[in-house]
Formats: structure tokens, sequence, C-alpha cells
């Protein structure tokens, strides 16, 4: 059933959100997502996707990942094996044989126009956006291993998405279009939660609102839940046949609060 909710066709844009999109397209810079988790920062690339009928090529960015790696990937490994174990010496002896695209290098051959999402960003090094600068501006790059250029036959439509671990650099902050994703409001927040569950019986909305912003108005708390955390819980719900109680308890709390704590402080 996650699977069915995570649905691009199922993603909700806001009209802020969707003038953001339009002005990263007019000027073709990379459009850099911020907002807290749950907002759906990832997703809107999946989305954008499905609409345009464009290819995605994803990258998740994690601590150890170096810019180049979105580029292409020389395995030495691989060569170093089949130099060792392969009769076909002529296949060891192209370099070619061992470049391996990465989400941008693959954007950039394509034939056709393509989205990007790197995902993440801040995860990585302090010097990691100001690394991808030339190959973001430019379109292309150089594969140092081979001397091939590659250069992007249609300039994709790139979403950055960063959740604040690290300050991007302010060079790379110029050059691209940037939004801020607020968490939605609670008229919005029923029109997601519709938008995935169709057949919800009005009142069941009405109520899990209704504790559920009660929950994230709860100062102390180390984690509020989001988008993601009540969907889950709807579909618990509803899945249950679950009713909410009349004095104000909420079942199966566990798909809404994840820290201890926060779950001392709730009870």
């Amino acid at each position: 059933m996650s699977e069915e909710r995570n649905k691009p066709e199922t993603y909700l844009l806001s009209k802020e959100l969707e003038e953001a999109v339009q002005v990263a397209e007019i000027t073709a810079r990379p459009l850099l997502l911020k907002g807290e988790p749950g907002t759906g920062k990832s997703l809107l690339a999946d989305y954008l996707s499905f609409k345009t009928k464009k290819k995605l090529y994803s990258w998740h960015v994690k601590s150890t990942s170096l810019a180049k790696e979105g580029l292409y990937f020389y395995d030495a490994v691989s060569r170093l094996n089949d130099s060792r174990f392969t009769e076909d010496k002529e296949k060891v002896r192209n370099i070619e044989n061992y470049i391996r695209l990465g989400a941008l290098g693959e954007a950039f051959s394509a034939n056709e126009p393509s989205v990007v999402l790197i995902d993440e960003i801040d995860k990585a090094d302090i010097e990691f956006p100001n690394d991808l600068l030339l190959e973001l501006d430019r379109m292309e790059f150089v594969i140092q291993e081979t001397g091939r250029k590659i250069k992007a036959v249609h300039r994709p439509l790139t979403l950055i998405t960063s959740n604040n671990e690290k300050e991007l650099p302010a060079a790379f902050l110029r050059r691209c279009i940037f939004h801020y994703i607020d968490f939605p409001e609670p008229s919005f927040m029923a029109d997601i939660v519709s938008s995935h569950f169709p057949n919800i019986e009005s009142s069941l909305l009405k109520r899990a609102l209704e504790s559920f912003y009660v929950i994230r108005t709860m100062d102390d708390m180390k984690k509020k839940p989001g988008t993601s955390e009540l969907l889950d819980w709807i579909q618990i719900l509803i899945h249950m046949g679950a009713k909410l109680p009349e004095d104000g308890r909420i079942p199966y709390i566990g798909a809404l609060v994840k820290n201890e704590e926060d779950l001392k402080l709730f009870r």
C-alpha cells in the first residue's frame, strides 16, 4: 500500500511550488528545494517525470559522495579482475568498457529531455556543491581517463533537495532557483490525503487532521510528524476500521510519534 501512496499521480503541488518549477524551466537553472522532511521535496522529481513523460535520473547523495560520481565512475576494480581472469584482452585494453556514467552523465548523454534529482546535497562535504558548479553551468564534462567530452544534448530539468544539515555555499546558491516548501495548511493537507485515499469518510478525515495538527502544535516535540507519518496513520485507521475515540485518545500512536521522549510528552 505504501508503494501505491507514492505513485506520482497522487502528488499535489501548491501554486507557489508550481510557479518555482516554471521559473526553473524558464531560466534553465537548477531548482533548490528546502523544507522539513515529509513535505515532498524528492517526490516532486517523480511527479515531474510522470507529468512531462521525461526519464528521471536520480542521484541520492551520501556523506562519502564525491561530485565526480554524479558524472562518471571509472571501474578500475572490474578492469583489474578482467585482466586476470578474462580471455578478452581487447576489452581490457579499452578503458571505455569500464566507464560507468552517473545520473548527470546519463542525463547529459540522453537524446531526449530529462529530469535529474540530486537528493539531499547537504549530506556531502561542504565543497561538494561548488565542485558541481562548472558542470551544471556548462552542461558538459570530460572523462579524464579517456579524454572524451560529454556535452548535454538537452539541458535537463535539475532538482536539488536539502534538509539544511549544512549551509550551502553562496556561489552555489546564486546559480539556483530557490523554493522553501512550507508545511501544508489543514485545507491543503485534506486535499493531499484525499488524493491518496479518495474514498475516506469525511468525518474520519476531519478528526484525523484535528488530532494530527494538535500533535504538531506541541512545542517541545523533538520530531513532529510529517505528511508521510500522517498518511501511514490514516492507512492504518482505514485498514483496521478504527474510529477515533471521543475522549481524544489516539490509536496506533507509534505511526505518528517516533521518539520515546516525545511519546512521554504526548502522554
